[in-house]
């Protein structure tokens, strides 16, 4: 098993990192224009699929099912038995830089197609390992029935990697596309191209010349300007902050430069064929977390963890580790993440509550929480160890198939009967039946095993939701999923 507590010099060609990498820049870059959603006037003949909503629930578990509240602020599609078509802008555009918020139900399928022409696949691709041309975030594939049987598909670009979310939750897409260019004559003397393809954060597609114009494109042939089109007749659909620039920078790959040359040096935590645990400084917003440990399990899924007050403060999707500020010049002490984030909070994990007007405790006390570092199993999967209150915990986070972490915090011995963990701090909680839980505006899910009653109360951040440890036959445990 691989015990890491200093990283090893993986050498990786910069296309293999650079699959990973989250595209911090481009999150942060801020675009002009928005598409309004108050109504549906910024669209082309609308068909009676679609609609605005204030609000949506995409379901988890039920194929193809949404629901929707009326209001505005959201683009909803949801196909009917009449006729389902699929929707247009009246704004067209040349290149263009575009960010869109979206959300599928289980099993749903849509696209979004610049200038009418290039799809760029979404699909519910949640926890799929081997990626195609037709996953989440894809360029879809061109389509010719003259060729050989089961080659008339052809063209398409697959995801470098799946950081799909769970069906219902919101997801981000980011789309950097260069449009054909034409001379004076109308002769095209240079294809489309996506420049960057950003999903969740994370790049997925860099540099993909289009030849042509994509299967199921609304036009025969390539112009320098077309209208985005939203696919409404595969799945229910919802988007939202439809946002978009036309400056757009032009792909440029410098072939002299070795990754690790000077001040390029990244140096990659990655796991293969076992979990690995990796401690570091670990920034996140507003704090250095300076004892945490990165764990990497396998099917690309980690988590954060806070050995002084034992806290899993994030999770992730995608590659492992960044620890090139480690070394680089003088080093800091900081690992990154690299996939897609999802940030937790790192406040205590445990807490005795007395009675229902005590807040949670943004620290610890001197002396309440004593750690005792963690143990491996067969495995390699870590349990991590402390005294809280002078009460002995074990903590171990598991995950079968990449699409949830099970937590499970266990006492050795019996519990006081007001000894609680905190699952969820979120601005709000949304309680979807069945033990299933949407937090902050569905960001991800908790899943709570069957019988469970949690305690929902407002806190400083908004909701906080509970969970009793509770002393029973079996002994003394609390267990719950996190999803994404």
């Amino acid at each position: 098993m691989q015990h890491k507590y200093l990283p090893k010099f993986i050498p990786l060609k910069v296309f293999l990192w650079a699959t990973c990498i989250p595209f911090f820049a481009a999150a942060q870059n801020r675009l002009p224009q928005q598409i309004s959603l108050n109504d549906l006037s910024a669209f082309k003949s609308p068909s009676a699929n679609w609609s605005i909503a204030s609000a949506v629930t995409a379901d988890f578990a039920k194929p193809e099912t949404m629901t929707k509240k009326e209001g505005t602020g959201i683009l909803v599609s949801i196909p009917t038995k009449g006729k389902n078509e699929d929707l247009f802008t009246n704004m067209e555009h040349g290149d263009i830089d575009l960010s869109v918020d979206f959300m599928m139900p289980k099993g749903s399928n849509s696209g979004i197609y610049l200038q009418g022409r290039y799809e760029i696949q979404l699909l519910d691709s949640w926890g799929k390992e081997a990626l195609t041309s037709g996953d989440l975030g894809a360029i879809y594939e061109r389509w010719d029935e003259t060729r050989p049987a089961g080659q008339f598909g052809y063209d398409g670009v697959a995801p470098r990697i799946n950081v799909s979310r769970a069906p219902g939750l919101w997801q981000n897409i980011r789309i950097v596309f260069q449009a054909p260019k034409f001379d004076g004559t109308g002769k095209k003397i240079a294809n489309a191209r996506v420049i960057r393809i950003v999903l969740n954060g994370v790049i997925i597609i860099e540099n993909a010349e289009l030849q042509a114009p994509t299967r199921g494109s609304a036009f025969a042939g390539e112009a320098a300007t077309g209208p985005l089109r939203l696919q409404g007749d595969h799945g229910p659909v919802a988007f939202r902050n439809i946002k978009y620039g036309t400056r757009v920078n032009s792909f440029q790959v410098d072939g002299t430069k070795n990754v690790w040359d000077a001040n390029d040096n990244p140096v990659a935590i990655d796991v293969k064929g076992e979990p690995v645990v990796f401690r570091s400084f670990v920034d996140i917003p507003g704090k250095r977390v300076t004892h945490s440990a990165s764990v990497g399990l396998l099917h690309h899924i980690s988590y954060g963890y806070d050995l002084s007050n034992g806290a899993v403060y994030q999770v992730w999707k995608g590659a492992f580790l960044d620890a090139s500020p480690m070394w680089l010049s003088r080093g800091d002490g900081n690992a990154r993440p690299v996939g897609s984030v999802v940030a937790l909070g790192d406040k205590p994990s445990l807490a005795l509550i007395h009675d229902d007007n005590q807040a949670w405790p943004d620290t610890l006390a001197k002396g309440v929480f004593r750690p005792k570092g963690y143990e491996l199993d067969e495995a390699g999967l870590p349990t991590f160890k402390y005294i809280f209150e002078g009460i002995s915990i074990n903590d171990k986070s598991t995950s079968d198939d990449g699409k949830s972490l099970m937590r499970k915090i266990s006492v050795d011995g019996p519990a006081p009967k007001d000894l609680f963990t905190r699952v969820a701090d979120a601005h709000d909680i949304t309680d979807l039946g069945n033990g299933l839980f949407g937090i902050d505006d569905f960001t991800y899910y908790v899943q709570l095993d069957k019988g469970v009653k949690p305690i929902i109360r407002p806190s400083a951040k908004g909701k906080e939701l509970l969970l009793p440890i509770k002393n029973t036959d079996k002994g003394t445990s609390v267990q719950y999923s996190l999803i994404w």
